[in-house]
Protein backbone atom coordinates (compact mmCIF):
# COMPACT_ATOMS: atom_id res chain seq x y z
CA UNK A 1 0.00 0.00 0.00
CA UNK A 2 2.86 2.51 1.10
CA UNK A 3 4.57 1.85 -2.19
CA UNK A 4 1.35 3.81 -4.52
CA UNK A 5 1.57 7.03 -3.10
CA UNK A 6 5.29 6.72 -2.20
CA UNK A 7 7.00 6.25 -5.38
CA UNK A 8 10.41 6.23 -5.23
CA UNK A 9 12.62 3.25 -3.90
CA UNK A 10 13.40 2.80 0.27
CA UNK A 11 9.72 3.93 0.61
CA UNK A 12 9.16 4.38 4.70
CA UNK A 13 7.79 0.54 5.56
CA UNK A 14 4.58 -0.29 6.41
CA UNK A 15 5.12 -2.33 8.82
CA UNK A 16 7.37 0.04 10.96
CA UNK A 17 4.59 3.08 10.62
CA UNK A 18 2.14 0.87 11.70
CA UNK A 19 3.51 -0.49 15.15
CA UNK A 20 3.10 2.86 16.74
CA UNK A 21 0.29 3.02 19.22
CA UNK A 22 0.30 6.78 20.20
CA UNK A 23 0.79 6.16 23.13
CA UNK A 24 2.79 9.86 23.82
CA UNK A 25 5.48 8.47 25.77
CA UNK A 26 7.49 9.51 22.83
CA UNK A 27 6.72 13.73 23.39
CA UNK A 28 8.45 14.29 26.86
CA UNK A 29 11.96 13.21 25.17
CA UNK A 30 11.77 15.44 21.68
CA UNK A 31 13.54 18.53 21.89
CA UNK A 32 11.18 20.30 18.99
CA UNK A 33 7.89 19.21 20.53
CA UNK A 34 9.74 20.62 24.09
CA UNK A 35 9.73 23.85 22.10
CA UNK A 36 6.55 24.11 20.47
CA UNK A 37 4.06 22.13 21.61
CA UNK A 38 2.72 21.16 18.03
CA UNK A 39 1.70 17.39 17.38
CA UNK A 40 3.05 17.48 14.09
CA UNK A 41 6.48 18.95 15.87
CA UNK A 42 6.48 15.43 17.55
CA UNK A 43 8.07 11.86 17.01
CA UNK A 44 3.94 10.26 17.09
CA UNK A 45 2.84 13.37 14.72
CA UNK A 46 5.59 12.48 12.15
CA UNK A 47 5.25 8.90 11.93
CA UNK A 48 1.32 9.55 11.62
CA UNK A 49 1.53 12.33 8.98
CA UNK A 50 4.02 9.48 7.01
CA UNK A 51 0.92 7.48 7.53
CA UNK A 52 -1.33 9.31 5.78
CA UNK A 53 0.36 9.72 3.08
CA UNK A 54 0.21 5.89 2.68
CA UNK A 55 -3.01 5.75 2.89
CA UNK A 56 -3.10 8.62 0.51
CA UNK A 57 -4.90 10.80 2.89
CA UNK A 58 -2.55 13.47 2.30
CA UNK A 59 -0.48 14.03 -1.04
CA UNK A 60 3.08 13.61 -0.66
CA UNK A 61 3.81 17.26 -2.11
CA UNK A 62 2.15 18.85 0.56
CA UNK A 63 4.23 21.50 1.87
CA UNK A 64 3.48 20.54 5.49
CA UNK A 65 4.88 16.91 4.94
CA UNK A 66 8.45 18.81 3.65
CA UNK A 67 8.01 20.93 6.15
CA UNK A 68 7.28 18.28 9.45
CA UNK A 69 10.04 15.65 8.15
CA UNK A 70 13.00 18.12 7.95
CA UNK A 71 11.97 20.09 11.06
CA UNK A 72 13.28 16.81 13.02
CA UNK A 73 16.51 17.27 14.16
CA UNK A 74 16.88 13.16 13.57
CA UNK A 75 18.09 12.68 17.87
CA UNK A 76 16.41 9.28 17.97
CA UNK A 77 15.70 10.38 21.59
CA UNK A 78 11.95 9.12 20.72
CA UNK A 79 13.45 5.40 20.02
CA UNK A 80 14.80 4.94 23.34
CA UNK A 81 11.60 6.41 25.06
CA UNK A 82 9.00 4.33 22.50
CA UNK A 83 7.72 0.99 23.94
CA UNK A 84 6.85 -0.14 20.36
CA UNK A 85 10.31 -0.18 19.14
CA UNK A 86 9.49 1.79 16.13
CA UNK A 87 12.33 2.75 14.40
CA UNK A 88 11.55 6.54 13.94
CA UNK A 89 14.57 7.78 12.44
CA UNK A 90 14.91 5.64 9.72
CA UNK A 91 11.23 6.71 9.05
CA UNK A 92 12.05 9.78 8.66
CA UNK A 93 15.09 9.53 6.42
CA UNK A 94 12.76 7.22 4.14
CA UNK A 95 10.12 9.88 4.17
CA UNK A 96 12.52 12.82 3.56
CA UNK A 97 13.76 10.90 0.07
CA UNK A 98 10.51 10.78 -1.05
CA UNK A 99 10.27 13.98 -0.60
CA UNK A 100 13.07 15.08 -2.35
CA UNK A 101 12.51 12.79 -5.33
CA UNK A 102 9.40 14.32 -5.61
CA UNK A 103 11.00 17.47 -5.52
CA UNK A 104 13.72 16.85 -8.33
CA UNK A 105 11.28 14.97 -10.23
CA UNK A 106 9.06 17.79 -10.59
CA UNK A 107 11.34 20.89 -10.27
CA UNK A 108 8.66 23.17 -12.04
CA UNK A 109 5.63 22.40 -9.44
CA UNK A 110 7.75 23.22 -6.44
CA UNK A 111 9.54 26.27 -6.04
CA UNK A 112 11.10 25.80 -2.63
CA UNK A 113 13.13 22.94 -2.07
CA UNK A 114 13.61 21.11 1.01
CA UNK A 115 17.54 20.45 0.81
CA UNK A 116 18.76 23.53 -1.11
CA UNK A 117 21.11 23.53 -4.16
CA UNK A 118 24.06 24.21 -2.39
CA UNK A 119 23.40 21.85 0.73
CA UNK A 120 22.98 18.98 -2.36
CA UNK A 121 25.82 19.82 -4.11
CA UNK A 122 27.66 19.53 -0.81
CA UNK A 123 26.36 15.99 0.47
CA UNK A 124 26.49 14.83 -3.22
CA UNK A 125 29.61 16.44 -4.21
CA UNK A 126 32.18 17.65 -1.81
CA UNK A 127 31.92 15.56 1.58
CA UNK A 128 32.55 12.20 -0.97
CA UNK A 129 35.64 13.44 -1.44
CA UNK A 130 38.72 13.57 0.74
CA UNK A 131 40.60 15.81 -1.69
CA UNK A 132 38.02 18.55 -1.97
CA UNK A 133 37.51 18.84 1.86
CA UNK A 134 41.28 19.30 2.41
CA UNK A 135 40.96 22.07 -0.31
CA UNK A 136 38.43 23.45 1.34
CA UNK A 137 39.91 23.39 4.63
CA UNK A 138 42.85 25.24 3.26
CA UNK A 139 41.33 27.81 1.60
CA UNK A 140 39.17 28.74 5.09
CA UNK A 141 42.56 28.69 6.74
CA UNK A 142 43.87 31.13 5.02
CA UNK A 143 40.40 32.91 4.73
CA UNK A 144 40.83 32.84 8.96
CA UNK A 145 44.36 34.37 8.57
CA UNK A 146 43.29 37.13 6.62
CA UNK A 147 40.42 38.20 9.21
CA UNK A 148 37.63 38.01 7.08
CA UNK A 149 35.71 35.57 8.69
CA UNK A 150 35.43 37.62 12.14
CA UNK A 151 35.68 41.05 10.67
CA UNK A 152 33.39 42.99 8.12
CA UNK A 153 33.80 40.02 5.61
CA UNK A 154 31.65 38.15 7.34
CA UNK A 155 28.74 39.83 6.04
CA UNK A 156 28.99 38.06 2.63
CA UNK A 157 28.14 34.65 4.18
CA UNK A 158 24.56 33.72 4.26
CA UNK A 159 23.06 34.81 7.89
CA UNK A 160 22.79 31.54 9.99
CA UNK A 161 26.49 30.60 8.81
CA UNK A 162 28.01 33.89 10.49
CA UNK A 163 27.90 33.00 14.13
CA UNK A 164 29.48 29.94 13.10
CA UNK A 165 32.31 30.87 10.90
CA UNK A 166 33.09 33.05 13.88
CA UNK A 167 33.44 30.95 16.52
CA UNK A 168 35.21 28.13 14.05
CA UNK A 169 38.63 27.18 15.60
CA UNK A 170 41.78 28.04 13.57
CA UNK A 171 42.41 25.43 10.73
CA UNK A 172 45.53 24.76 9.51
CA UNK A 173 45.00 23.51 5.90
CA UNK A 174 47.29 20.54 6.64
CA UNK A 175 46.60 16.64 6.40
CA UNK A 176 46.09 16.25 9.97
CA UNK A 177 47.34 12.58 9.56
CA UNK A 178 50.80 12.28 8.18
CA UNK A 179 51.66 8.71 7.17
CA UNK A 180 53.99 8.07 10.30
CA UNK A 181 50.87 8.65 12.43
CA UNK A 182 48.83 6.49 11.07
CA UNK A 183 50.21 3.27 12.43
CA UNK A 184 50.46 2.33 16.78
CA UNK A 185 54.27 2.03 17.82
CA UNK A 186 52.95 -1.86 19.39
CA UNK A 187 54.53 -4.59 17.54
CA UNK A 188 51.79 -6.83 19.11
CA UNK A 189 48.92 -4.87 19.84
CA UNK A 190 45.98 -7.17 22.00
CA UNK A 191 43.82 -5.64 19.62
CA UNK A 192 43.81 -4.25 16.25
CA UNK A 193 41.70 -0.71 15.78
CA UNK A 194 40.48 0.81 12.78
CA UNK A 195 40.10 4.40 12.99
CA UNK A 196 37.28 6.37 11.01
CA UNK A 197 38.27 10.05 10.03
CA UNK A 198 35.23 11.13 9.10
CA UNK A 199 35.03 14.69 7.21
CA UNK A 200 34.16 17.91 9.65
CA UNK A 201 36.06 15.94 11.78
CA UNK A 202 39.26 15.57 9.56
CA UNK A 203 39.42 18.66 8.37
CA UNK A 204 37.70 21.33 11.36
CA UNK A 205 39.10 18.81 14.42
CA UNK A 206 42.39 16.95 12.95
CA UNK A 207 43.75 17.17 16.59
CA UNK A 208 41.16 14.90 18.22
CA UNK A 209 42.08 12.45 15.44
CA UNK A 210 46.12 12.64 16.15
CA UNK A 211 44.92 12.05 19.74
CA UNK A 212 42.65 9.24 19.12
CA UNK A 213 45.47 7.36 17.39
CA UNK A 214 47.81 8.15 20.49
CA UNK A 215 45.22 7.06 23.14
CA UNK A 216 44.44 3.79 21.13
CA UNK A 217 47.87 3.32 20.90
CA UNK A 218 48.61 4.16 24.64
CA UNK A 219 46.80 1.80 25.64
CA UNK A 220 47.72 -1.29 23.68
CA UNK A 221 45.44 -0.81 20.59
CA UNK A 222 46.76 -0.77 17.61
CA UNK A 223 45.55 1.80 15.57
CA UNK A 224 45.66 1.83 11.88
CA UNK A 225 43.69 4.23 9.54
CA UNK A 226 42.57 2.54 6.13
CA UNK A 227 43.01 4.70 2.49
CA UNK A 228 40.48 5.16 0.62
CA UNK A 229 37.41 5.52 3.56
CA UNK A 230 35.27 8.72 2.89
CA UNK A 231 32.61 10.64 5.17
CA UNK A 232 30.08 8.17 6.80
CA UNK A 233 27.32 9.17 4.56
CA UNK A 234 25.36 10.67 7.83
CA UNK A 235 24.50 14.30 5.94
CA UNK A 236 23.12 12.92 3.01
CA UNK A 237 21.18 10.20 4.77
CA UNK A 238 19.66 13.74 6.71
CA UNK A 239 19.41 15.22 3.52
CA UNK A 240 17.39 12.29 1.88
CA UNK A 241 20.19 11.71 -0.28
CA UNK A 242 19.99 8.10 0.10
CA UNK A 243 21.96 6.67 -3.12
CA UNK A 244 24.96 9.04 -2.07
CA UNK A 245 24.81 7.83 1.28
CA UNK A 246 25.08 4.29 -0.28
CA UNK A 247 27.83 4.44 -2.14
CA UNK A 248 29.69 6.74 0.48
CA UNK A 249 28.85 3.03 2.95
CA UNK A 250 30.18 0.49 -0.09
CA UNK A 251 33.53 2.78 -0.15
CA UNK A 252 33.70 2.52 3.72
CA UNK A 253 32.70 -1.07 3.91
CA UNK A 254 35.64 -1.92 1.15
CA UNK A 255 38.17 0.44 2.48
CA UNK A 256 38.09 -1.38 6.29
CA UNK A 257 36.60 -4.87 5.52
CA UNK A 258 40.27 -4.89 3.41
CA UNK A 259 42.04 -5.43 6.58
CA UNK A 260 41.35 -7.96 9.57
CA UNK A 261 40.27 -5.32 12.13
CA UNK A 262 38.78 -6.48 15.52
CA UNK A 263 37.57 -2.91 15.86
CA UNK A 264 36.62 0.26 13.90
CA UNK A 265 36.92 3.59 15.77
CA UNK A 266 34.95 6.26 15.63
CA UNK A 267 35.89 9.45 17.79
CA UNK A 268 32.24 11.17 16.44
CA UNK A 269 28.79 10.06 17.69
CA UNK A 270 27.04 10.92 14.78
CA UNK A 271 29.39 8.96 12.15
CA UNK A 272 29.14 6.04 14.56
CA UNK A 273 26.08 5.98 14.30
CA UNK A 274 25.80 6.10 10.79
CA UNK A 275 28.56 3.32 10.35
CA UNK A 276 26.01 1.21 12.36
CA UNK A 277 23.29 1.52 10.15
CA UNK A 278 25.31 0.24 7.15
CA UNK A 279 23.13 -3.07 7.29
CA UNK A 280 19.83 -1.31 7.23
CA UNK A 281 21.06 1.43 4.52
CA UNK A 282 21.80 -1.71 2.28
CA UNK A 283 19.11 -4.02 3.11
CA UNK A 284 18.26 -4.22 -0.54
CA UNK A 285 21.93 -4.94 -1.58
CA UNK A 286 22.77 -8.63 -2.43
CA UNK A 287 26.36 -7.74 -3.05
CA UNK A 288 27.26 -5.46 0.26
CA UNK A 289 24.05 -6.67 2.76
CA UNK A 290 26.13 -9.22 4.60
CA UNK A 291 29.05 -7.44 4.17
CA UNK A 292 27.57 -3.88 5.88
CA UNK A 293 26.37 -5.71 8.61
CA UNK A 294 29.41 -7.48 9.16
CA UNK A 295 31.11 -3.76 9.18
CA UNK A 296 28.62 -2.08 11.64
CA UNK A 297 29.20 -4.73 14.40
CA UNK A 298 32.88 -3.70 14.52
CA UNK A 299 31.67 0.17 14.38
CA UNK A 300 32.42 0.94 18.38
CA UNK A 301 33.30 4.75 20.09
CA UNK A 302 36.50 5.43 20.93
CA UNK A 303 35.50 5.87 25.08
CA UNK A 304 33.74 2.43 24.75
CA UNK A 305 36.46 0.71 23.41
CA UNK A 306 38.60 1.94 25.85
CA UNK A 307 36.08 0.71 28.38
CA UNK A 308 35.87 -2.72 27.19
CA UNK A 309 39.47 -3.39 26.70
CA UNK A 310 40.79 -1.17 29.74
CA UNK A 311 42.68 1.77 29.87
CA UNK A 312 45.64 3.03 31.74
CA UNK A 313 44.72 5.85 34.49
CA UNK A 314 47.03 8.98 33.68
CA UNK A 315 49.08 9.18 37.13
CA UNK A 316 49.27 13.30 36.62
CA UNK A 317 47.15 15.20 37.67
CA UNK A 318 45.09 18.28 37.29
CA UNK A 319 42.91 20.82 38.52
CA UNK A 320 40.40 21.15 35.59
CA UNK A 321 36.65 21.62 36.23
CA UNK A 322 34.58 19.93 33.60
CA UNK A 323 30.94 18.97 32.30
CA UNK A 324 30.28 16.26 30.00
CA UNK A 325 27.59 17.28 27.10
CA UNK A 326 26.01 14.08 25.97
CA UNK A 327 26.17 13.36 22.09
CA UNK A 328 22.68 12.27 20.94
CA UNK A 329 23.84 9.59 18.58
CA UNK A 330 26.54 8.35 21.02
CA UNK A 331 23.63 7.76 23.42
CA UNK A 332 20.84 7.05 22.00
CA UNK A 333 22.10 5.02 18.61
CA UNK A 334 25.72 3.86 19.99
CA UNK A 335 24.37 3.19 23.21
CA UNK A 336 27.86 4.70 25.17
CA UNK A 337 26.12 4.70 28.28
CA UNK A 338 28.19 6.25 30.94
CA UNK A 339 31.57 5.29 29.71
CA UNK A 340 32.77 8.92 28.87
CA UNK A 341 32.17 9.63 32.36
CA UNK A 342 34.22 7.29 33.29
CA UNK A 343 37.21 7.32 31.43
CA UNK A 344 36.93 11.59 32.82
CA UNK A 345 36.70 10.70 36.42
CA UNK A 346 39.53 8.14 35.88
CA UNK A 347 41.53 11.73 35.18
CA UNK A 348 42.95 12.63 38.47
CA UNK A 349 42.45 15.80 39.98
CA UNK A 350 39.40 15.91 37.16
CA UNK A 351 36.14 17.45 38.90
CA UNK A 352 33.34 16.92 37.00
CA UNK A 353 30.09 18.21 37.31
CA UNK A 354 27.03 17.40 35.82
CA UNK A 355 24.83 18.19 33.27
CA UNK A 356 21.17 18.82 33.61
CA UNK A 357 19.06 17.07 30.84
CA UNK A 358 23.03 16.25 29.26
CA UNK A 359 21.51 14.44 26.10
CA UNK A 360 18.77 16.48 25.17
CA UNK A 361 20.41 17.65 21.65
CA UNK A 362 22.16 20.85 20.99
CA UNK A 363 20.54 21.94 18.28
CA UNK A 364 23.40 20.82 15.93
CA UNK A 365 21.82 17.99 14.38
CA UNK A 366 24.45 17.57 11.09
CA UNK A 367 23.57 20.87 9.68
CA UNK A 368 20.40 21.35 11.39
CA UNK A 369 21.44 24.50 12.47
CA UNK A 370 22.38 26.20 9.26
CA UNK A 371 18.95 24.92 7.94
CA UNK A 372 16.70 25.65 11.04
CA UNK A 373 18.69 28.28 12.68
CA UNK A 374 15.73 29.69 15.07
CA UNK A 375 15.01 26.12 16.02
CA UNK A 376 18.58 25.21 16.94
CA UNK A 377 19.24 28.60 18.21
CA UNK A 378 16.79 27.85 21.27
CA UNK A 379 17.89 24.38 21.76
CA UNK A 380 21.36 25.47 21.89
CA UNK A 381 20.02 28.50 24.63
CA UNK A 382 18.53 26.29 26.34
CA UNK A 383 21.70 23.92 26.40
CA UNK A 384 23.82 26.90 27.75
CA UNK A 385 21.30 27.44 30.81
CA UNK A 386 22.16 23.54 31.58
CA UNK A 387 25.95 24.16 31.67
CA UNK A 388 26.83 24.25 35.17
CA UNK A 389 28.53 27.27 36.54
CA UNK A 390 31.84 27.56 37.96
CA UNK A 391 33.30 24.92 34.66
CA UNK A 392 36.47 25.20 33.12
CA UNK A 393 35.72 22.84 30.10
CA UNK A 394 32.68 21.55 28.59
CA UNK A 395 33.80 18.02 27.07
CA UNK A 396 32.14 16.50 24.19
CA UNK A 397 32.15 13.46 21.71
CA UNK A 398 30.98 14.87 18.63
CA UNK A 399 32.33 17.31 16.01
CA UNK A 400 28.63 19.14 15.11
CA UNK A 401 27.69 19.19 18.67
CA UNK A 402 31.69 20.83 19.45
CA UNK A 403 31.00 23.50 16.52
CA UNK A 404 27.51 23.97 18.30
CA UNK A 405 28.95 24.68 21.47
CA UNK A 406 31.57 26.44 20.56
CA UNK A 407 29.36 28.89 19.16
CA UNK A 408 27.00 28.34 22.64
CA UNK A 409 29.99 29.62 24.77
CA UNK A 410 31.20 32.59 22.49
CA UNK A 411 27.13 34.12 22.85
CA UNK A 412 26.22 32.25 26.24
CA UNK A 413 29.75 31.20 28.70
CA UNK A 414 32.67 33.43 27.59
CA UNK A 415 35.39 31.76 29.09
CA UNK A 416 34.58 28.48 28.59
CA UNK A 417 36.46 26.02 26.10
CA UNK A 418 35.09 22.88 24.80
CA UNK A 419 36.51 19.87 24.35
CA UNK A 420 36.26 16.33 22.87
CA UNK A 421 37.16 13.59 25.02
CA UNK A 422 39.88 11.96 23.65
CA UNK A 423 41.89 15.45 23.86
CA UNK A 424 41.69 15.57 27.94
CA UNK A 425 42.80 11.87 27.84
CA UNK A 426 45.44 12.38 25.55
CA UNK A 427 46.51 15.86 27.26
CA UNK A 428 46.67 13.50 30.63
CA UNK A 429 48.92 11.40 29.00
CA UNK A 430 51.17 13.79 27.87
CA UNK A 431 51.79 15.21 31.04
CA UNK A 432 53.32 11.97 32.60
CA UNK A 433 56.09 11.61 29.41
CA UNK A 434 56.66 15.43 30.24
CA UNK A 435 56.65 15.40 34.08
CA UNK A 436 60.15 14.15 36.11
Amino acid sequence: MADLNFPFVDPPRQDQFQSCIKCGLCLDSCPTFQETGRELESPRGRVQLIAAVARGVVPLQAPKVAQTLFSCLDCRACEVACPSGVPIGSLIERGRAQVVGWQEAHPDLHGQRSVSKTTRWAVTHLLPNQRRLRRLGWVVARVQRLGLLSGPGRRLLPKPMRAMAQSLPPLTGKETLPPERTTGSSPNPKKKVGVFLGCVMDVVFGDANQATIRVLDKNGLGPVVPQGQNCCGALAIHAGERETARKMARRNIDAFLAGDLDYIATNAGGCGAALMEYGEWLADDPQYREKAEIFSKKVKDVAQILDTEGWQVPRSATTEVVTYQTSCHLSNVMKAGAAPERILQSIPGVQLKPMADSARCCGSAGIYNLTHPQMAEALLRRKMEDVPDGIDTIVTGNPGCWLQLLHGVQAYRPGVQVRHLVQVLDDAYQRETSSP
